[in-house]
């Protein structure tokens, strides 16, 4: 099992150890994914965070109120996650006995 990169936060570097656990993540291409996705992870939650302090609307120079600049960043950065994690096509197997969901083996299997 790899290493994850230097740089995640600790619960990204939980998730590449996690998904690498579980997914046997060994190819170059593959390992640059799975860094792609939490690195993206990482500055969602970046974004998230500043948004949470400042508001969603920000005063501009002229006083009027704006959508803060970081929802965009933040919704890019999810974008770029889920891009990242649908490339590497890791199969969605479904809980267990979870109401309105098939059994296993009948769920959607990706690709």
């Amino acid at each position: 099992m790899f290493k994850p990169p230097k740089g995640l936060s600790r619960p990204a570097a939980a998730w590449w150890r996690e998904l690498q656990a579980e997914y046997a993540v060994r190819d170059s291409a593959g390992l640059l994914l799975l860094q792609t996705a939490l690195e993206a992870f990482d500055r969602a939650k970046a974004c998230q965070k500043a948004i949470e302090t400042e508001g969603q609307q920000v005063q501009d120079r002229f006083g009027q109120m704006k959508p803060h600049p970081l929802l965009s960043a933040e919704r890019d950065a999810r974008a770029q996650m889920l891009a990242a994690l649908k490339a590497l096509n890791f199969d969605v197997v479904p809980p267990k006995d979870t109401p309105g969901r098939p059994p296993d083996g009948l769920g959607w299997k990706g690709g």
